[in-house]
């Protein structure tokens, strides 16, 4: 197969696999995007298929003939620790299967709390269930790598936010409250600082990763723009949707009481140090091994209030997942 021409196989149809699929797409290669239904709204001559992601059968399936897979899908918020494992082991095993290399998208519970920059060289120290399983799964993965089963390379991100990214602590209930004129609703600590990455600089980032072979056999924290607090991050978004800066902060008390009736925000009390204290994270790494920078700030954001302007409301979550943080 010509190499521009090799296929490249995205497990998931969410924000961030269609961030990576529309670079792919820029980059001129095949691609098949994996999910249940078998449907997604995709360019023209984008593949998606149906499969069971859970199944190896059905992961070696779908990986014949990709030169690259992309592990972009995960369970449902509250169902991490007891299906998250298992699903991401199917799907190494379909990349394995079939010689392809396999780049997983990553966030950073595995750290824990840390004082400081977030680093790819701390240990793992997670103190939380979903953070526990967080670091059981990226172990698993290095340790495939080095028994040489698969070429594995892993890019890491905080939480993210862009277009189509609505379940996230920047997501719909932010974004649609701002260009309303409403308080955007947020977590914890709005003058701590916190990296924020945009969900393109992501995708962009795991395909360069999918191309290097310096990547291979470890993990990457993806570009990040500077680093500001929640209430200068979002302020900057206002100015430029027009409108004075509004915010509706939700606490852990708030988070609980939710969590009696939403199972995800029940989930994200135990995420809330992250929301606390200062969440810093250092990208430095890989900006100096790929010489790729993220997305200014203000460009991100224009991008992202873009992407909702043009599409109405449909009703979002009652309250805010971040699951990518």
């Amino acid at each position: 197969m010509d190499k521009h021409n090799q296929l490249h196989v995205i497990f998931g149809t969410g924000p961030l696999a269609k961030a990576v699929m529309h670079e792919l797409v820029k980059n001129g290669k095949t691609i098949r995007m994996v999910n249940r239904s078998g449907k997604a709204e995709v360019p023209v001559g984008v593949e998606v298929v149906g499969a069971d992601a859970n199944n190896p059968q059905d992961t070696r399936q779908v990986c014949r003939g990709a030169e690259v897979v992309y592990q972009c899908a995960q369970p449902g918020y509250a169902h991490w620790p007891d299906q998250f494992p298992a699903l991401q082991a199917s799907i190494l095993e379909g990349a394995a299967a079939n010689g392809a290399r396999l780049v997983v998208a990553e966030n950073l519970y595995m750290y824990g709390e840390v004082d400081g920059p977030i680093s790819e060289d701390l240990p793992y120290n997670a103190h939380t269930r979903k953070g526990r399983t967080r670091a059981q799964m990226s172990e698993a993965l290095l340790a495939a790598h080095h028994a040489g089963k698969v070429r594995v390379a892993i890019g890491r991100a905080s939480d993210f936010f862009g277009p189509e990214v609505l379940g996230s602590a920047a997501g719909d209930r932010v974004f649609y409250s701002m260009l309303a004129g409403k308080p955007a609703q947020v977590a914890g600590n709005i003058d701590a600082l916190h990296t924020y990455t945009f969900i393109h600089d992501f995708g962009r980032a795991l395909v360069v990763l999918g191309e290097r072979d310096e990547a291979l056999g470890q993990a990457w924290h993806v570009p990040n723009a500077e680093t500001l607090t929640t209430r200068q991050f979002l302020s900057t978004a206002f100015e430029l949707a027009g409108y004075p800066p509004k915010f509706s902060s939700m606490g852990r008390l708030m988070l609980r009481i939710g969590g009696l009736f939403i199972p995800e925000a029940g989930e994200m009390v135990e995420m809330m140090y992250e929301f606390e204290k200062p969440f810093v994270v250092d990208s430095s790494s890989y900006t100096r091994t790929f010489g790729e920078g993220a997305t200014p700030i203000k460009d991100a954001l224009l991008q992202t209030l873009d992407w909702f302007r043009i599409r109405p409301e449909k009703g979002g979550k009652d309250l805010p997942s971040p699951v990518a943080g």
